[in-house]
């Protein structure tokens, strides 16, 4: 399929007057008119196999010869700056990805929302802003979804009508099409950073405390099985990466995906990464088949990008069972209700225990249980660090040992809050101590009124 849509045009451009011709510059519209009728001429009249080839630099200039030939054949006269415009027009529609391509360059922005053609939004440090872009049609816009899937491998139609991709730079692509979608297709793009945000990024974006941090990369280097629970745009999949960077370079780390998206500088990095059923329903590689092959392969560390289904019980099972220091994340908004999920994973899994086996066979894997969340004015906040304890009389217990305790909103809707340790000491110590990365008890003392 070729990258340049064909349209039903003219060989020459509509009639307009000398004064039209002098004019200084084009509005959009006119800009579009011109893309649209000299992408349908160079569909006819060049290689477009070997010109969607060439480096991007080579492509336009390539592209500002012909379209200066076909402006000299034609006897347009526009601006440099309009040709300029031009240009990029036709490359962002041809071989980019058309109306979207300011906001994928933008690395401020963090989400691409599209509601139908004619509704787009992004946001930026946690907010939702409305932008004046818009895309032709209809089918401009499903030209768009369909360049991203392709490459991958993937399809969306009719019969598939919903489809998760990434671009190549790894953002992750959500797509929906009617008749699912009620005014237009739908798309959602988590963009993705060039630099992964690093733990000291995260400690300076005030998501959490210097100590916090300390603690947490203690418990990955003393191999403490955590789970990170969050909502949806939370930040689990950052935090994730950013912890696994502390494993130590002498441990093989197997990872398991949906959609790749960690970026793990390590030397020893497996990745395996699931897939789809086809149109037939065939041919789907679940997380669960991948979680149950990755012991094969003789892992030190097993990092699930995140558990949704039966999978849970196979990845708590490797926890268990010598893959200490494992890290995964799964959907919950309280620690709490990390644990019932998983329960309730376990259970998809098709054993039939009770529930307080289950339970203990959860606490028996899991140490911690990291709770991050994104607060209405747009922070990302870690909100507690749990230990999981069983006790004596066989129940479950979850102690916080750090919390965000959220004190007011200013006038300006913006949270306010501190960060402290809850007094609690945690039972893993002495395991800390083992592995060279101690913790004083001084250091889990209570503060009044700490970081915002």
């Amino acid at each position: 399929m070729s990258l340049f849509t064909q349209g039903k045009e003219n060989s020459r451009l509509p009639h307009r007057s000398k004064q039209d011709m002098r004019a200084p510059s084009v509005n959009d519209n006119r800009v579009d008119e011109l893309a649209h009728h000299f992408k349908a001429r160079l569909l006819r009249e060049t290689d477009l196999e070997k010109l969607t080839s060439m480096a991007s630099s080579e492509l336009r200039v390539t592209l500002d010869r012909l379209i200066g030939r076909y402006l000299a054949d034609e006897q347009v006269v526009i601006t440099r700056q309009d040709r300029d415009r031009l240009i990029s027009r036709i490359i962002d529609e041809s071989v980019g990805f058309g109306p979207l391509e300011p906001l994928l360059e933008d690395d401020t922005i963090t989400e691409i929302m599209v509601n139908g053609p004619r509704e787009v939004y992004y946001e930026k440090a946690g907010r939702l802003h409305k932008t004046d872009i818009e895309f032709r049609d209809e089918e401009a816009l499903r030209h768009v979804i369909d360049r991203i899937v392709a490459p991958i491998g993937r399809r969306i139609d009719v019969s598939s009508p919903m489809v998760d991709a990434r671009l190549p730079d790894g953002s992750r692509v959500n797509a929906v099409i009617p008749p699912i979608s009620l005014k237009g297709s739908l798309m959602s793009i988590r963009k993705f950073r060039k630099e992964p945000i690093s733990l000291a990024d995260l400690v300076g974006f005030n998501s959490l405390t210097d100590g916090m941090g300390k603690f947490l990369t203690s418990l990955v280097r003393a191999k403490l099985n955590i789970i990170i629970s969050g909502g949806t745009g939370s930040g689990k999949t950052t935090l994730l990466n950013a912890l696994a960077c502390f494993i130590p370079e002498n441990e093989r780390i197997v990872t398991i995906e949906d959609m790749a998206e960690l970026r793990i500088p390590h030397p020893h990095v497996a990745g395996m990464e699931g897939r789809p059923s086809n149109v037939e329903g065939k041919g789907e590689v679940s997380i669960r088949q991948l979680v149950r092959n990755s012991l094969r392969m003789r892992p030190d560390r097993i990092i699930v990008g995140e558990v949704r289904g039966s999978e849970a019980f196979d990845m708590l099972q490797a926890m268990n069972t010598g893959h200490e220091g494992s890290l995964t994340t799964v959907h919950a908004n309280t620690p709490s209700d990390a644990m019932s999920r998983l329960e309730g994973m376990v259970m998809m899994s098709g054993m039939d225990l009770p529930s307080e086996i289950i339970r203990q066979y959860i606490v028996g894997a899991v140490d911690y249980i990291v709770q991050i969340t994104r607060l209405p004015d747009g922070q990302r906040k870690m909100l507690n660090i749990s230990e999981m304890r069983s006790k004596p009389d066989g129940s479950v217990q979850m102690v916080d040992i750090y919390r965000y305790v959220q004190t007011n909103v200013n006038a300006d809707g913006r949270v306010q809050g501190y960060f402290t340790p809850t007094g609690n000491l945690p039972e893993c110590l002495g395991r800390m101590q083992a592995y060279g990365v101690p913790m004083k008890q001084a250091e889990f003392r209570p503060v009044e009124g700490g970081r915002a």
